[in-house]
């Protein structure tokens, strides 16, 4: 093998394993922060705040005597609190102050702090996690703006088969003699798309300069692809955004629906593509692959799949969008996000989807170096995805993770004091072993899936 081949390879390795640390960093950083700057509210000094593991590269001490430190392992991070049980000598931090009866020494470690404030410094974590994935959701979806009403040409997409005659600017009042609904009119919209003849060329009336008339343009939704999925059959054979998909199996479609009901009538058989790329063709061959998809209703189906989305012939001109609305569309993908991922857990629980589509650290990796090359808004978005789902897995009821800190805090709510050394020592033990078995169950389906 010649080894100068092997230098992209080694370069997209090194682009994958930056951009994952990138974003691991990023999402570490607010959840720590998250409990320190509520430890500190609630009155618990913090002595270490350190960005990864190991040797320490970068170190200094701020004016309350915490240290803000930067190792060299960048695979994770933590807050040290006075007393932390973390600590290397357990609780003795906590013992020296009781045995010398310094009452305000003791409210400064975490031991020593009443109740509610080691709870909610423990729970700051994963909700810093969730309300960094709200802002961000909402910066974005802020940026992108809202679809003009009426429905206004922005930008048009570069199709094959030569010009037609929309033009940037154009609103479009009408397609095919039905006239176009409020674009934000889910239920109205989804009626009036389905209504459009599957036609190559189509009759649009727009109003242009302010009169109307009527131009030719190409199907609203051709078989562009303005996405494609990480890890996917689409990715693996380097399928590209803006490639246009003209024939499957030699057959010409113009249509995205042609395609998808291609690849789900495919049964997993390879399918050959024509792709028009730039003005040039190309020919690809894959494979789609099963892929378990959640239903707004709920559950799971799964479908053949080949890992990409479409558009429309133009991209809508927007405006901007309020905050007010930014904020909750965060809001709501967020809780899309929860809801979908506990709604696949339990599906994977029972059998109902593969475990397949559980994914560790190498599919984490490879995910965001190809998020990554996919521009900055696709990076930025899929480390909000990740920040909600790092603050969730941090809640479940493990020993170890901040989930198990508040079941043992809710016992001792409950119980009058916290549960014994033996077993706090057992139970963390346990929660140890299961993230462990967990990472390694994740890892072979990285591996293997």
């Amino acid at each position: 093998m010649d080894p100068i081949s092997l230098i992209p390879q080694f370069g997209g390795v090194i682009y994958t394993l930056l951009a994952f640390v990138v974003a691991l960093s990023v999402i570490v950083a607010v959840h720590e922060y998250g409990h320190y700057i509520v430890g500190r509210w609630s009155g618990i000094h913090a002595e270490v705040f350190s960005l990864g593991f190991g040797p320490v590269l970068y170190s200094r001490v701020d004016k309350r005597g915490t240290r803000w430190q930067v190792a060299l392992l960048p695979f994770g991070g933590y807050v040290k609190f006075l007393g932390d049980s973390d600590a290397a000598s357990g609780k003795d931090a906590t013992v020296m102050a009781q045995a010398s009866g310094d009452a305000a020494q003791l409210r400064r470690t975490m031991h020593g702090a009443p109740l509610w404030a080691r709870a909610a410094t423990v729970a700051a974590g994963p909700a810093f996690n969730f309300v960094m994935s709200i802002v961000v959701f909402a910066a974005i979806f802020m940026s992108r703006g809202v679809a003009m009403d009426p429905l206004t040409v922005g930008t048009l997409q570069v199709l094959p088969g030569g010009a037609h005659q929309l033009a940037a600017g154009d609103e479009v009042v009408g397609i095919a003699g039905m006239d176009t609904p409020n674009f934000d009119d889910q239920a109205a919209w989804a009626a009036f798309t389905a209504a459009i003849p599957q036609q190559p060329v189509l009759d649009y009336t727009v109003r242009r300069d302010g009169q109307e008339q009527v131009v030719q343009g190409p199907y609203l939704f051709p078989p562009y692809i303005s996405l494609v999925a990480p890890r996917s059959a689409a990715m693996d054979i380097e399928l590209q955004q803006g490639d246009v998909i003209t024939a499957v199996d030699g057959e010409p479609i113009f249509a995205f629906d042609q395609l998808k009901q291609a690849v789900e009538g495919s049964d997993g058989r390879v399918l050959l593509l024509d792709v028009w790329r730039d003005g040039q063709s190309l020919e690809f061959a894959l494979a789609p692959r099963r892929t378990d998809e959640p239903q707004p209703e709920g559950g799971f189906v799964t479908h053949w799949r080949i890992g990409i989305a479409g558009g429309m012939a133009f991209v809508p001109a927007t405006e901007t969008a309020g905050l007010a609305d930014s904020v909750s569309g965060g809001v709501a993908q967020t809780l899309r996000i929860i809801t979908g991922s506990l709604s696949g857990l339990w599906h994977m629980v029972t059998g109902a989807i593969s475990t397949c589509n559980m994914s560790g650290p190498l599919g984490i990796a490879e995910t965001s170096g190809a998020m990554a090359s996919q521009g900055a808004q696709s990076f930025i978005w899929f480390i909000a995805v990740l920040s909600t789902a790092v603050g969730l897995l941090n809640l479940f009821p493990i020993p170890a993770l901040d989930g198990g800190h508040l079941v043992f805090y809710a016992y001792e709510a409950v119980a009058g004091k916290p549960p014994s050394d033996l077993a706090l020592r057992i139970l963390m033990a346990v929660g140890i072993a299961v993230i462990l078995s967990l990472m390694v169950f994740a890892l072979g389906n990285d591996l293997f899936c």
